[in-house]
């Protein structure tokens, strides 16, 4: 093991009232063994733990081992909160790929933020994406063994001499071949494209999206979504933006995939990010071509389910128009480029339902990446400060909880919620992306 050259975990937390702080397993404890095994890792830990009746083994502090018995229902879990939530170090990418937007990062950010993450283990866990370059045979059959699933894969490209190109990895064409050994072992996958201009667009693409579908239905979606370019770009590989025409071309090829696959499959599959209905300046499509949201962490379908979610409070706010707030109150509200127009038609919408209620959206332009970056997750406290401070902000400003790390009050460039109601005088109200809590945050704030 790993942890602190020590053997075993070490227990951080236990949560209140489950079946560890039951048999008295206190934070500082560390478990050795689950029935007799040794348990490597976040893998191991979350197959041994299924299990209807255990054996733990634990070692308190003081060096002395408890073997406590455990039954409980198949899905329960135990309680227990790890140091190292993976059980073991994470695994740093080892490849350079032409679009990674970490490298696009400028110096003197937090450390965590250069961290660049490959890990199989936070694909199960978290939803990230991983390449398979980083995936050892070990892994891949215990992930088979263990049922694990899903695995969330960034293929980028199904040619593999192109892969080896974009992510700078002689080995990455050869990766593939695991995506295959998965697809035979049943283990269900989600799939990405970072999709690069005159790389593997156009022809490239189509040749992927053909070859992933024989993939289906145990790889369940792939998003394509354009490749992010900041600023900070001086000595990597030269890659230009799309524009508004390819925008439209890379979604005339998504929907016609997304014909043929549903005629075949009762699945869209294949779907465009948010960013191309707006590059091309086109209405997003219905809720139900997005196959229940399968792709939301990549920008799809998110300003859909968001529009969705606003016009079902609007209307049940409509139907209850008699208890409606009738008061006053001035609020502001900050986001970026992507949804900009979208926030602003649904504050407009909530002020004509709200005679008393005014509203400021501002459109805030990230100079801190550059203006290419669009997406609120990406804005910067500076930069929200610099564009909002002397602007009407009224009673609050309202943010969204995206801007944030996760957990934490903290911007990307470290400014705090405070440190910023500070600079702008101005109380600051943390919302989820969802039109339900836009319309109660507004709500919350009318007196």
């Amino acid at each position: 093991m790993k942890n602190n050259e020590q053997k075993g975990h070490l227990i951080r937390d236990v949560k209140k009232d489950s079946i560890a702080a039951e048999l008295e397993i206190e934070p500082g404890d560390r478990l050795l063994a689950i029935d007799g095994q040794e348990i490597e890792d976040i893998f191991d830990y979350q197959y041994y733990v299924e299990s209807e009746y255990l054996e733990i083994l634990v070692e308190k502090p003081d060096k002395e081992q408890w073997l406590l018995e455990v039954e409980k229902e198949e899905d329960e879990d135990l309680g227990i909160v790890f140091a190292n939530g993976l059980m073991d170090e994470y695994r740093s990418c080892r490849n350079k790929c032409i679009f990674c937007f970490i490298d696009q990062m400028p110096e003197g950010m937090r450390d965590t933020l250069y961290f660049k993450d490959d890990d199989s283990r936070l694909s199960f866990l978290q939803g990230n994406y991983v390449t398979l370059t980083n995936l050892s045979d070990h892994d891949l059959e215990r992930i088979i063994k263990y049922r694990l699933s899903p695995i969330n894969i960034s293929f980028q490209t199904m040619n593999p001499s192109l892969r080896c190109k974009m992510l700078n990895n002689r080995f990455a064409g050869e990766a593939l071949k695991k995506a295959e050994r998965l697809f035979k072992a049943g283990i269900t996958m989600n799939g990405q494209i970072v999709l690069c201009k005159g790389i593997n667009d156009g022809e490239e693409l189509s040749f992927s999206i053909r070859k992933l579908m024989e993939y289906i239905p145990v790889l369940e979606s792939v998003s394509v979504v354009p490749v992010g370019l900041s600023r900070y770009r001086e000595g990597l590989y030269p890659l230009e933006p799309f524009n508004a025409q390819d925008a439209k071309e890379v979604l005339s090829m998504i929907h016609g995939f997304q014909k043929e696959i549903f005629k075949a499959h009762g699945t869209h599959f294949i779907h465009a990010s948010d960013e191309w209905y707006l590059m091309a300046g086109w209405d997003f499509p219905p809720e139900e071509t997005y196959d229940g949201y399968l792709q939301l962490e990549n920008g799809v379908g998110m300003m859909r389910l968001l529009l969705g979610e606003f016009e079902d409070a609007l209307e049940r706010l409509q139907e209850e128009r008699r208890t409606l707030p009738t008061g006053r109150a001035e609020l502001s509200i900050a986001t970026g480029r992507l949804a900009y127009p979208y926030i602003l038609a649904m504050a407009e919408r909530l002020m004509e339902l709200l005679p008393g209620l005014h509203i400021h959206v501002y459109e805030i332009i990230n100079h801190f990446f550059g203006e290419m970056i669009t997406v609120a997750g990406l804005l910067t406290g500076r930069d929200m400060i610099a564009q909002l401070k002397g602007k009407p902000l009224g009673e609050c400003l309202l943010l969204s909880q995206n801007m944030l790390r996760a957990g934490e009050e903290v911007f990307l460039d470290d400014v705090t919620v405070p440190g910023m109601e500070k600079a702008l005088q101005v109380k600051i109200d943390i919302v989820k992306s969802s039109g339900y809590d836009f319309v109660e945050a507004v709500l919350g704030n009318i007196r």
